[in-house]
């Protein structure tokens, strides 16, 4: 049964819906013969239903009211975006939301919700190239369990929210993050946070980018955070809960913002104190600082899906993932996806070798320096589970299942990064890496922007090596120098 909750301070709000009739300078009140409705779907082979067209977000301003009786939560968020095209109405990603109402420049707009859609039809088209704000307060239900339609069936990916006694934490990935507001859900459109939680005094907030500032009145405090780069909307993170913060300072001065949940923190601690040193490994390896304006990792309390590289603050079950010695290597897996998969997201989710292939192939090299695993042991087994599984899952960049883009692009996609690495040597690999990095940075990257990179800096055609490895039926022969 839902529970009803009070309404939102206004600290935890974003600002009030403007309700005049005149025309904003984004809209033509003369309704240009070429402007047509925004694409329902990014077109992703993956998942069709993901993303929308004729526009691009600039930055999203999420509040939430976090009331420990519910597990509903008065929510708001304000989305600024710029028209690719004349648009006459637009869409949005939305699922477990009730919508109560929406207002396009402050003029309050005809809206329907149709699927996994929230379809919005302005007072007035807006031009092309035109800035437009996008107000919508909405309810939405953490208890909510909406299956992915990508595979109905399957019982992975069902938890979105991660409730807790104390709060909750997020995972939205690949496909749910526009579970947690009405968003365009799409790697290639990325865009900056701002988050305001309201809270009972007593618990505390994380989340993605820097505390803005915290504010109390009335036995509740407000939490903002917001992020100075663009990040993509499956890495999003808020948490509540009780946790205890842990500062310290990275390389060239980086501010590092740790949460743990209490029960954890003494545990944990020596693990976060590991964070400075990952962080200066893992640039050395790639040859570029670290991409965001700060960094921390947050453990939960409890369960939790996985560890999860929410973008600034990778996330992982406390008791799991931050006071056991083996899982260390997973700090920096998820650490290395700030880099790719974060700062350089996918253009489509076919591009996902991307994200997980580096990940695992800078884990693997960082295993070998700890003494943990030899390399070469790690080479072979990546090489006979590629053998004995690309036949039923299809290669990396052409997947059959789309949720198997969490599992099964990141042994092909290390081989292949591996096997690039002996053709090329390896000052080349690094400079090639380091090229990709500095002109993806902060955008979004293809697997053809891999192979330009790799021609460009190596001087070779190095893309039927490449090709074979991320869309090949069957496993390449085991890379070798040459």
């Amino acid at each position: 049964m839902r529970r009803k909750t009070s309404a939102l301070t206004a600290t935890a709000v974003t600002a009030a819906l403007a309700l005049g009739a005149s025309a904003p300078a984004s809209a033509d009140a003369t309704a240009p013969g070429d402007a047509r409705p925004g694409a329902e779907s990014a077109g992703d082979r993956l998942f069709p239903y993901l993303g929308n067209g004729g526009y691009d977000v600039e930055s999203y301003d999420v509040s939430f009211d976090y009331r420990p009786a519910s597990t509903t939560m008065r929510s708001a968020v304000r989305i600024s975006a710029s028209a690719t095209q004349e648009l006459s109405a637009f869409s949005l990603d939305s699922a477990g939301q009730t919508v109560h109402t929406v207002a396009v420049d402050g003029l309050p707009a005809r809206f329907a919700v149709r699927g996994e859609k929230l379809l919005i039809t302005p007072r007035y088209p807006i031009r092309k190239r035109a800035r437009f704000r996008v107000d919508i307060r909405f309810t939405t239900d953490r208890a909510a369990r909406i299956p992915s339609p990508a595979s109905p069936g399957s019982p992975s990916n069902l938890d979105a929210w991660y409730n807790k006694d104390d709060g909750f934490a997020l995972f939205g990935q690949p496909d749910r993050a526009h579970m947690f507001f009405p968003m365009n859900d799409y790697p290639a459109d990325k865009a900056k946070a701002t988050f305001r939680v309201t809270v009972p005094n007593g618990l505390q907030v994380a989340a993605n980018g820097t505390l803005r500032s915290r504010t109390t009145s009335a036995g509740r405090t407000t939490y903002v955070y917001g992020t100075r780069d663009p990040i993509p909307t499956q890495v999003v993170q808020v948490a509540v809960g009780h946790f205890r913060r842990i500062r310290q300072t990275g390389p060239h001065g980086l501010p590092l913002n740790s949460h743990v949940t209490t029960g954890s923190y003494d545990r944990a601690k020596p693990f976060v104190d590991l964070v400075p040193s990952q962080i200066a490994w893992v640039e050395r390896e790639i040859g570029a600082a670290y991409p965001y304006e700060a960094y921390g990792v947050l453990g939960v309390k409890g369960g939790y899906a996985a560890a999860f590289e929410s973008a600034g603050l990778s996330t992982f079950s406390a008791e799991a993932g931050l006071t056991k010695p083996e899982e260390t290597p997973t700090m920096v897996h998820e650490l290395v996806h700030q880099y790719f998969g974060d700062a350089v997201s996918e253009k489509s989710w076919d591009d996902m070798w991307i994200s997980e292939g580096h990940a695992t192939y800078y884990t693997f090299r960082y295993k070998d320096m700890l003494g943990l695993e030899p390399y070469a042991e790690a080479v072979r087994r990546a090489y006979v589970y590629d053998e004995d599984n690309r036949g039923i899952t299809g290669p990396p960049g052409r997947l059959k299942d789309p949720l198997d883009v969490l599992g099964s692009t990141n042994a092909p996609g290390f081989l292949m990064l591996h096997g690039l690495r002996l053709k090329v040597g390896d000052a080349a690999f690094r400079a090639i890496e380091r090229t990709f990095f500095e002109r993806y940075r902060h955008k979004a990257a293809s697997t053809q922007d891999f192979i330009d990179v790799a021609d460009e800096v190596s001087g070779r055609d190095l893309a039927p090596y490449i090709r074979s490895w991320i869309y090949g039926d069957k496993t390449p022969p085991m890379p070798a120098a040459s």
